[in-house]
């Protein structure tokens, strides 16, 4: 086995452990919300069919994933050993260590299996579209965690040997199953971000901004603000069954200690379907307020914190609802008014 163990998150405290039934549905996106961090569930997915494959042997569990398999061809990653397992940028940050590649599901487990040097890894893939029943026979509790006029909870499968996902933050609520393997979680709270050194939005070597900082090996000398965000991480190791549930926006590190490594998560956001993502607010950020001078940002700062972080009730409290606009409670075809307009305003 190998733990990974390193200086620089082996000061990180632990996360909390809860010893009752995990909440669900309704009840499991209350918690999360009151607890506004990290929470660990040990074997609260013990009994379900994959973490009961995967108690058997690594053997067992692949072939349950391949009796489940829609067989659509998967997204595969490859990183060479002088990776050390760590998806990023190469030296040059004008692309990425790694290779992408389309396989089939069956000879990408033998090759796991067999113990490759370089490492493989299959990140974020979507359980409705490449195993529609892993999530039913599978589901440790999310049905009816969001109202109907909320965007559905989305599953994915993630799959390798030893790998290393930088830290990141994700958009939504996460609940994590480790099914098989063991992964190492390393969590900081959102106000951290600027001593994570974050890279840049674009690209990025999954989707989201990843730390630019290497846990394993931290050169403070580049990073030091990186000390600081220490002493706010938490870390969980969880085993196959052990359940993590944390909120959105939360920064996290995932990495595979193990040869074989099974991940099943799902991500869930209590707000209406018609709300946009803010990433598209942060980019139009970039382009309209951060050229400006000084006291103009933080004039906008003081606007945005009045209308958008305060309270409605201080922004909106002395307007009639009829003359509220966007201002007041929103509603889809509201946001569609609102999409419109933005859509008009930024085409010029």
């Amino acid at each position: 086995m190998d733990d990974r163990a390193d200086h620089s998150v082996s000061c990180a405290r632990p996360v909390e452990e809860f010893d009752t039934p995990m909440p669900r549905g309704a009840e499991l996106d209350r918690f999360v919300t009151t607890l506004n961090g990290p929470a660990v569930f040990r074997k609260a997915g013990y009994q379900l069919p994959v973490v009961r494959c995967a108690r058997q042997s690594n053997e067992e569990v692949s072939d349950y994933l391949r009796a489940k398999s829609a067989g659509r061809p998967l997204t595969v990653y490859r990183a060479s050993e002088e990776a050390r397992g760590r998806f990023h940028y190469n030296e040059a940050v004008d692309g990425f260590n790694f290779s992408a590649s389309k396989e089939e599901l069956g000879p990408l487990l033998d090759e796991i299996l067999a113990g490759p040097k370089e490492t493989i890894y299959i990140g974020s893939t979507d359980l409705n579209l490449f195993f529609p029943d892993l999530w039913e026979e599978n589901d440790p509790g999310l049905a009816n965690i969001v109202s109907e006029n909320c965007a559905p909870v989305v599953g994915s499968l993630w799959m390798g040997n030893r790998t290393v996902t930088p830290a990141h933050y994700d958009l939504s609520n996460n609940c994590a199953l480790c099914a098989a393997g063991r992964r190492r979680f390393t969590l900081f709270p959102p106000d951290q971000i600027g001593n994570l050194y974050p890279g840049p939005l674009e690209p990025t070597p999954g989707g989201q901004v990843v730390s630019m900082v290497d846990f394993s090996a931290p050169d403070y000398e580049r990073f030091p603000r990186f000390r600081d965000a220490l002493e706010k991480a938490q870390s969980v190791v969880l085993e196959a069954g052990d359940i993590l549930v944390y909120p959105a926006m939360w920064w996290h590190q995932v990495e595979g200690l193990d040869a074989f490594n099974i991940l099943l998560n799902w991500w869930w956001n209590p707000v209406p379907d018609f709300v946009d993502t803010p990433q598209i607010t942060l980019m139009h950020a970039m382009l309209s307020i951060r050229q400006r001078p000084l006291q103009e940002r933080e004039a906008w700062k003081a606007i945005f914190d009045h209308y958008v972080f305060g309270e409605r009730d201080i922004a909106i409290g002395h307007l009639p609802p009829r003359i509220q606009g966007p201002l007041g409670e929103m509603d889809d075809n509201m946001a569609r008014r609102l999409r419109a307009v933005l859509t008009r305003k930024i085409q010029r």
